[in-house]
C-alpha cells in the first residue's frame, strides 16, 4: 500500500471570500484518498519579516518551515496586487527564504485568474530562487470568476475538476519516480 503523500497548500489573499483559498480548498476536497492536503490558514499571524528576529523565536513560522519539510509538496495560490505577489504572500516567503524549507521541495502554483500574470511569474521567480522544484506540469492558471468563485461552485465545475486532479497526478508520479 502506497504512503499517503501530503501536501501543504498556502494561499496569499487574506479575504474571507478569497477565490484563492476558494481554489485550494476544492483542490483539497478533490484530492484522492492517497493525498492529504492541508490548508495553512494562520497567513494573517505570519509578523512583518525582519532580518534580526530569528525563525525559530517564532513559533507559528517554526512550525510551517517543519511542516513544510515534512510535506511531500506545496501548492501555492496568491492574487496578484499591483503587477505582485500579495504583500503577505510575499512577507511569507522573506520569512522562510533563508531556511530549507523550500530546498528541492516540489511547489506547484495555482492562479485564479488569467490576467494576474504578473503575480504568477514572479511567484514562480521566487521559489525558483529559494531552489525549490517548480512544477510546471501542475502550475495551472483557471479561470475562477464570475459563477465558480466558491468552492462549492468550483467543484461543481467538471472542468476545473479535472485539471485540479491532474495537477495532483503530479506530484503522485513525482512520488512513484522517488520510489523506483
Amino acid at each position: 500500500m502506497p504512503q499517503t503523500l501530503k501536501l501543504i497548500a498556502i494561499s496569499g489573499s487574506l479575504r474571507a471570500a478569497s477565490c484563492n483559498t476558494a481554489l485550494l480548498r476544492a483542490v483539497a476536497a478533490l484530492a484522492p484518498r492517497e493525498i492529504e492536503v492541508t490548508l495553512f490558514e494562520h497567513l494573517a499571524q505570519v509578523p512583518p519579516f525582519n532580518p534580526d528576529i530569528d525563525l525559530d523565536t517564532v513559533p507559528l513560522l517554526a512550525a510551517l518551515r517543519d511542516q513544510i519539510v515534512a510535506a511531500d509538496g506545496v501548492l501555492i495560490a496568491s492574487p496578484e496586487y499591483a503587477h505582485g505577489v500579495s504583500g503577505v504572500m510575499k512577507n511569507l516567503l522573506d520569512w522562510l527564504v533563508n531556511t530549507s524549507a523550500f530546498v528541492n521541495k516540489p511547489v506547484a502554483t495555482l492562479n485564479a485568474s488569467p490576467r494576474a500574470q504578473h503575480a504568477f511569474e514572479s511567484l514562480k521567480e521566487t521559489l525558483t530562487m529559494m531552489s525549490a522544484q517548480w512544477l510546471e506540469a501542475a502550475s495551472i492558471t483557471v479561470p475562477v470568476i464570475g459563477d465558480t468563485t466558491t468552492t462549492e461552485a468550483i467543484l461543481r465545475h467538471p472542468q476545473l475538476c479535472a485539471e485540479f486532479r491532474a495537477a495532483l497526478a503530479v506530484f503522485t508520479e513525482l512520488q512513484l519516480e522517488a520510489v523506483i
